[in-house]
């Protein structure tokens, strides 16, 4: 399973004083030297955290993969196409929320994110979409053209008691198994962390997790690199 590092946070870190440190660019390839996969990055239509210089100079200097998440609104799907991360990835977006809440509606918002991946392919520019573990929702994926989804694991995160636990991560792994049936390639992300990763990686079918809040929660007390490679140790296990 790869391990895609989500630097958003440090972005965030660096605006609560409006200045220029820590810079998650240099955060960015700091952690390609201990092993991530890849760098994952929001660009909100706010710019709350993440903004279009940290894209453009992540896009010019990472080795390894970067991910573009993104609203599918015009202005930045123009940055994406100019910008050319090797993958997008289609979320919601509310401003009054503290980090995406949930899946994207494929279903509900079809004809708007059918126009949107079609641009972007145009661009040379694969596309996931971030829904829940959801077959319907999958199978819409499939049908607009999407290369991946990503599946919300919030509700797995944030599930008390075994039983729960359980149903939740069945969720997770019949939807996982359902895409690739389909063809689509299967991320995940959003609330996992140390703990809930173990049984998480028995999943076959996720290809990449993306991970974020926790590598650098853990980071602030271990350091950066234990934090990575603990994270990194977590996703290869068997």
């Amino acid at each position: 399973m790869r391990f895609c590092l989500n630097v958003d946070h440090i972005a965030t870190l660096r605006n609560a004083r409006g200045e220029t440190q820590p810079d998650p660019v240099t955060f960015a390839l700091i952690a390609e030297q201990y092993g991530v996969d890849g760098i994952v990055v929001h660009l909100r239509e706010d710019r709350r955290h993440i903004n279009e210089r940290d894209v453009r100079l992540l896009r010019e200097l990472i080795t390894t993969k970067l991910d573009l998440e993104m609203a599918a609104v015009d202005e930045i799907i123009k940055i994406a196409c100019d910008v050319q991360p090797e993958l997008t990835t289609l979320v919601p977006e509310r401003r009054q929320e503290l980090t995406t809440e949930g899946g994207i509606s494929v279903l509900d918002d079809i004809k708007n994110i059918r126009t949107t991946i079609q641009r972007l392919h145009d661009a040379e520019i694969s596309v996931s979409l971030f829904i829940e573990p959801d077959i319907n929702q999958i199978d819409a994926a499939a049908e607009i053209n999407a290369d991946f989804i990503e599946i919300h694991t919030g509700h797995y995160a944030n599930a008390i008691g075994e039983e729960d636990i359980f149903d939740e991560l069945e969720r997770v792994r019949i939807a996982a198994k359902h895409a690739k049936k389909l063809g689509l390639g299967v991320n995940a992300g959003h609330g996992l962390n140390y703990n809930n990763m173990k049984e998480f990686v028995a999943i076959a079918e996720i290809d990449e997790v993306s991970i974020g809040h926790a590598v650098l929660a853990r980071a602030v007390f271990v350091g950066v690199e234990q934090a990575i490679k603990e994270m990194i140790a977590l996703t290869r296990m068997k």
